[in-house]
């Protein structure tokens, strides 16, 4: 019966909604620095099996196919892309970017605890007690802490690959160590929780957090006065718009017609 369809076609119609909230916020988030994609993966649900494929016909030969009736499909979960977003040299000498695996450490507020929060964004800056924090409207603390000493020359301070901050004060010759930078990775960052704010927190599914130096186990390395842009691909997002708006008008002409053919059953008259 119809009936089955209309099922099928609200499901897709359902599913279609939830990846035009994904592209939408996607293509919203263009111009964030460090921002990461997601893409919807979809699954198919369960079969109505009429007849299983294999089933002995009147000659007691197995049928090469059976009769399976799809019952819709459903939002499996959304992943993450990782893959790193376009460069762009800023010329400020706070602003970093890694270059290869790992995350900026950050203390933040979630769920009414201290936590500790992973980004991509290295969009930083000094806050009024001189310590580098993140540039968002928080302005999470970096962690662990780095301050900034008031009568440095910030035009001249320095971020090496290996994570070290080195600042020139007026009457020295050299420049001194304030600070190391630290990054961690994780066995599945596409696990990671979003809680807004550019920001990562870790739970079961990415596991726990391997922190260390950059350039050392596995981790990458800090590249001064550039910024990490978003990896969303705007085109390729237009696609993706284009394609789940025809998918959802399919699904809503599929339901139309179901709706159709019921009509005509239910209009059907015994003499």
């Amino acid at each position: 019966m119809a009936i089955i369809a209309l099922h099928s076609a609200a499901s897709g119609m359902r599913a279609q909604d939830t990846k035009l909230d994904v592209v939408a916020n996607n293509l919203a988030n263009v111009n964030t620095t460090g921002f990461k994609r997601s893409r919807v993966n979809f699954e198919d649900m369960l079969y109505d099996v009429r007849r299983e494929p294999g089933t002995p016909n009147s000659n007691d030969e197995p049928v090469p196919h059976g009769i399976q009736v799809g019952l819709g499909v459903f939002v499996s979960g959304t992943q993450l892309d990782f893959r790193p977003g376009p460069r762009d040299q800023t010329g400020n000498t706070l602003d970093m970017a890694i270059d290869g695996t790992g995350f900026f450490q950050v203390q933040t507020i979630h769920n009414g605890q201290q936590t500790t929060a992973y980004t991509r964004a290295g969009n930083f800056t000094i806050n009024a007690e001189g310590n580098v924090v993140l540039g968002t409207s928080e302005g999470p603390l970096l962690e662990p802490p780095i301050s900034i000493p008031d009568d440095a020359d910030l035009d001249r301070l320095v971020i090496g690959r290996d994570g070290r901050v080195q600042v020139k004060q007026p009457g020295s010759a050299t420049l001194t160590e304030v600070g190391q930078i630290e990054l961690a990775r994780f066995i599945n960052p596409e696990g990671l929780s979003q809680i807004g704010g550019n920001l990562y927190v870790e739970n079961e599914a990415s596991g726990p957090p391997l922190t260390g130096a950059p350039q050392e186990d596995g981790l990458g390395s800090i590249q001064q006065q550039v910024l990490e842009n978003s990896n969303v691909d705007p085109v390729r997002e237009l696609v993706e718009l284009i394609q789940t708006q025809r998918a959802f008008e399919l699904n809503s002409q599929t339901i139309q017609s179901a709706d159709q053919a019921l009509q005509v059953v239910s209009n059907l008259r015994r003499f």
